[in-house]
């Protein structure tokens, strides 16, 4: 079926009005409506091929939200007019150690992305939300919670569950210190879903402007990056340092800020590789890690916790035909926190 949308043509184009073709509803398969699509930092950096993987046209976008309007004969999961969602995958090999164990961001063969990839057939090309539908496997839409802002609810797909799903895993919880280095998209989230679960956060950033948003998020403390007097009150404090800048920087200075047995998650992507001194890791028994989204079931779970206490992300809704404006002001750090397509404007 013949759909409206917005692509790239290259690396250096703009992105502009576009059709493409989505397959037809398979049995297992339901045609989403999509209602909005937020704005990823990472469409940025494969619409211009700053990871060197980037296939044209181009139609991104992985923070999908709208309403089912046809489903396959044997899906279960969904109806017609049901809220649904899809995130950064659309398949995986299903079969992997990964996959079997609700991993499917780790396929061994490779998750089928939302856009700039392949189904799993490794021939047909996938393209993302920037569009009016899409199709799916039921297996791979999200239920999205009765209640909440739909807007503010499609960055849950990405923003939401990278940050949700390292909580998870180093088991956040009432009593411990967590910072979030870098309050946007990502640090606003990692901020809110932090203190949702009880524990006491601080912010660490390089703009004084940052903190009063810092604390209507939820953060109980503040400090300036740029100040070595702040930094060095910090030493040896955090449980967990959630890193969700791009930009380079010191890890071996937050590395400091950790207590024994402490971990810094990277959930950003900087350019370029950063040394770490053996010593940052050995004297207190500390981790350097990453994390990169979340399995199907765990997205499911973060969207169902964030249903119950009504956490959405900081959104500024926009139309279409406004996106190449929105990429520049992102580059700007102008917005707070997401900006999201409203695809009734397509």
């Amino acid at each position: 079926m013949q759909t409206k949308a917005y692509a790239t043509a290259s690396a250096t184009s703009p992105l502009a009005p576009f059709e493409v073709s989505r397959r037809d509803v398979g049995d297992h398969d339901v045609l989403i409506d999509i209602a909005f699509c937020g704005v990823c930092h990472s469409d940025i950096h494969q619409v211009r091929n700053e990871w060197g993987n980037a296939t044209y046209p181009m139609v991104p976008g992985h923070e999908i939200v709208g309403k089912v309007s046809r489903v396959g004969s044997r899906v279960t999961k969904f109806r017609v007019g049901d809220l649904a969602g899809v995130g950064c995958m659309v398949d995986s090999c299903r079969a992997c150690d990964s996959c079997r164990h609700g991993l499917e961001q780790f396929c061994e063969r490779g998750a089928a992305m939302t856009y700039n990839g392949t189904e799993m057939d490794r021939a047909t090309p996938t393209y993302g939300g920037y569009s009016s539908r899409v199709v799916v496997s039921e297996r791979f839409a999200l239920r999205i919670p009765t209640g909440l802002d739909l807007a503010g609810a499609a960055p849950l797909l990405c923003a939401g569950i990278t940050t949700y799903s390292p909580l998870r895993h180093w088991k956040v919880a009432k009593g411990q210190r967590v910072a979030v280095v870098g309050l946007g998209g990502l640090g606003h989230m990692a901020v809110k879903l932090a203190a949702s679960l009880g524990a006491e956060v601080t912010l660490l950033s390089t703009s004084p402007k940052k903190e009063a948003d810092a604390r209507r998020l939820g953060a109980a403390g503040f400090a300036l990056t740029t100040s070595e007097a702040e930094v060095r009150k910090l030493a040896g404090r955090f449980h967990l340092i959630v890193d969700t800048i791009s930009a380079p920087h010191d890890l071996n200075r937050y590395l400091g800020l950790l207590a024994v047995d402490g971990a810094l998650v990277m959930l950003g992507v900087p350019p370029a590789p950063t040394p770490v001194q053996a010593f940052s890791l050995i004297l207190g028994r500390k981790s350097l890690a990453g994390s990169l989204i979340g399995g199907i079931a765990e997205t499911q779970e973060m969207l169902d916790y964030c249903g119950e206490r009504r956490i959405v992300s900081d959104v500024e809704v926009i139309p279409i035909q406004k996106i190449n404006e929105a990429y520049e002001r992102m580059l700007r750090g102008d917005v707070r926190y997401r900006f999201v397509i409203d695809l009734a404007t397509l």
